[in-house]
């Protein structure tokens, strides 16, 4: 069984995407699907057949969700012992020494990463180059654009 690292904010997103799913999704498109029925032939029914789709999404969507959530190790970055370093969860605060810019990214799981958030993953390249370092360190990241160097500002564990 492999790991699903999520923070507790990421934990929460999918449980209340699986609460949606369930409580309200669900219970719609079964409703859709008997309102179909009721219109009779079913072998040209469009609306039958596209809700009878939505649906096996639906349900894959929950069966998905309930493997992540039982698969999460949910970590709250507030509990390590960060010793200055950067760990899952924390918010680093980076100067992008190509673009003279100041950014922001919170080390996540996969399931949660959104860059637009300023969430990016563990895994990623960023991600790695961040894990361990200090305030004060100078990292490069080797991304498909070339090499970016970054110099870590701030680390917090919110």
């Amino acid at each position: 069984m492999t790991r699903v690292l999520l923070t507790k904010g990421g934990a929460e997103k999918l449980q209340q995407e699986l609460q949606r799913l369930k409580q309200i999704e669900r219970p719609r498109i079964i409703q859709a699907i008997a309102e179909a029925r009721s219109h009779g032939d079913l072998s040209e029914n469009a609306e039958y057949d596209a809700a009878k789709d939505q649906q096996g999404f639906i349900e894959g969507r929950i069966t998905e969700l309930e493997m992540q959530l039982a698969q999460a190790e949910v970590i709250d970055p507030t509990k390590l012992n960060l010793d200055g370093r950067v760990v899952f969860g924390a918010h680093v605060d980076l100067y992008d020494v190509e673009v003279d810019l100041e950014v922001t990214y919170q080390i996540v799981g996969e399931l949660e990463a959104d860059l637009n958030r300023g969430q990016i993953s563990l895994s990623s390249p960023i991600g790695r180059a961040l894990i361990g370092k200090e305030e004060g360190d100078e990292v490069e990241v080797s991304t498909p654009g070339g090499i970016r160097g970054y110099e870590i500002l701030k680390i917090r564990c919110e």
